[in-house]
């Protein structure tokens, strides 16, 4: 079963959110490894999309919403044990 939107054929989850968006995913969320130039030049591109079309952020949100929804183990957080306080240490220039 072959899926179209308008057109544009989509294979893929990323297809799917390139044409859900009208822009590639990877303008919003980066890509491994660039340079700090490459992000600079990145964010400046999604803030001028984002100028060009505000109604687009709402759309954004409400997919990304949509997806913690959905999918929310990506969101799962773990809290992180913390240290115990020792009573009674002194550590350095500092009394307990």
């Amino acid at each position: 079963m072959r899926a179209y939107i308008g057109r544009q054929q989509a294979i893929t989850a990323e297809d799917f959110a390139e044409l859900a968006l009208g822009t590639p995913p990877e303008l919003w969320l980066g890509v491994e490894g660039e340079t700090d130039m490459e992000r600079a030049a990145r964010e400046d591109a999604a803030r001028d999309i984002l100028a060009d079309q505000p109604e687009m952020y709402d759309g954004l949100m409400r997919m990304a919403a949509q997806v913690i929804e959905e999918h929310p183990a990506l969101v799962d957080v773990v809290p992180l044990p913390r240290p115990a306080r020792r009573r009674g240490t002194v550590r350095k220039g500092v009394a307990a």
